[in-house]
């Protein structure tokens, strides 16, 4: 494999209706709602850029032109692609919809209702050097409320074993955030699993912590937040205010 197909690409979904965050969604895109002093977006765009990713792909819903007007291009070295998605029909269908560009890349996922202060940039890294398939890195933290997410099931001397999404009951409360690295494998595993019914990303991260080639960071309690609903989006805005969260890096 040529160093040119070893670099990591990135995807942004921000398809969906904005459900969550009516009636805001309804003359704009979420990710543009304003988390502090910049819109939401800029958070995955700093994430991807602090990671040295210049290739980034956005899937997003009819405000998507809005999206397409505050980004532009991007910088002189990058490449920003849009792709609209006129119906939402979840996450397997914008997967698709990315398809042509990202099959067989390792791609830094980014469901853009998340928020983190992770830096990606030596695991970006790591993955562009790797000869072989580098398998998946997901981002992992305490929750209260471990049905709103996938959850980490643990074994005995507290290694994850599987990933099970929303559990209703006794679970870890270890959840799974919404960025992700996968190898070029992704669309394989994806295709294994894509017409499940009830499909979720969760489908797939198993398949890689199942063949033990997962690994895992522990962010913690305040650097990785999803502010999908009008009270996360407060919380979010705080965590940057006090500078928790970085709202500048890779801008």
């Amino acid at each position: 494999m040529s160093k040119e197909n070893r670099e990591v690409s990135g995807l942004i979904l921000a398809g969906g209706s904005g459900s969550r965050l009516l009636p805001f969604t309804k003359f704009t895109h979420k990710t543009l709602l304003p988390l502090y002093d910049r819109p939401v977006i800029d958070y995955a765009l700093s994430t991807m850029r602090g990671a040295g990713i210049k290739d980034i792909t956005i899937v997003a819903n009819k405000h998507i032109i809005q999206i397409s007007e505050h980004i532009g291009p991007g910088y002189e070295d990058e490449s920003i692609h849009y792709v609209l998605e006129e119906t939402p029909r979840g996450v397997g269908e914008a997967l698709n919809l990315a398809r042509s560009r990202l099959e067989g890349k390792r791609v830094l996922l980014y469901f853009s209702d998340n928020i983190t202060s992770w830096n990606f940039g030596h695991d970006v890294s790591e993955f562009s050097k790797s000869a072989n398939p580098p398998g998946a890195i997901l981002l992992v933290r305490e929750v209260n409320d471990p049905s709103s997410f996938g959850v980490c099931v643990l074994d005995g001397e507290g290694e994850i074993i599987d990933i099970l999404e929303k559990p209703i009951g006794k679970s870890s409360g270890l959840a799974v955030g919404g960025i992700y690295l996968f190898d070029e494998t992704f669309y394989e595993r994806f295709d294994a699993v894509s017409e499940k019914e009830g499909f979720s990303i969760s489908d797939i991260t198993r398949q890689y912590v199942s063949e033990n080639i997962a690994s895992v960071r522990d962010v913690g309690e305040t650097t990785w937040i999803d502010c999908g609903t009008p009270q996360n989006l407060l919380e979010a805005s705080l965590l940057v205010r006090d500078g928790i969260i970085d709202n500048k890096s890779g801008l």
